[in-house]
């Protein structure tokens, strides 16, 4: 498995409603990427000086993050998609 360095985190984009409330379904090529994920695994954190600040998610969290955000990088680990980010660019922790 792949294991973040620092203060980045591995996520899974979770799908998107294809229906809208009113219930008009969006075609494929309409939908907009998922700016929601699951944490699949963290880095340690960050450091401030010799200090290490502990990351605020972890494994299983479902967060927003934000989708233009610099440090999204999109990558393939056995086969599958995932996002890599750094934990500054996850908006909040869906509860």
């Amino acid at each position: 498995m792949f294991k973040p360095l620092h203060n980045y985190v591995l996520l899974e984009r979770m799908e998107e409603e294809t229906k809208t409330a009113g219930g008009i379904i969006i075609p494929d090529n309409a939908q907009e990427k998922p700016s929601r994920g699951r944490v699949i695994a963290t880095g340690p954190g960050a450091y401030a000086g010799d200090d290490l600040i502990p990351m605020t998610v972890k494994a299983g969290d479902v967060v927003l993050f934000a989708k233009w955000a610099s440090s999204v990088n999109e990558v393939k680990i056995d086969g599958r998609d995932y996002v890599l980010i750094k934990e500054s660019d996850i908006l909040g922790i869906l509860e």
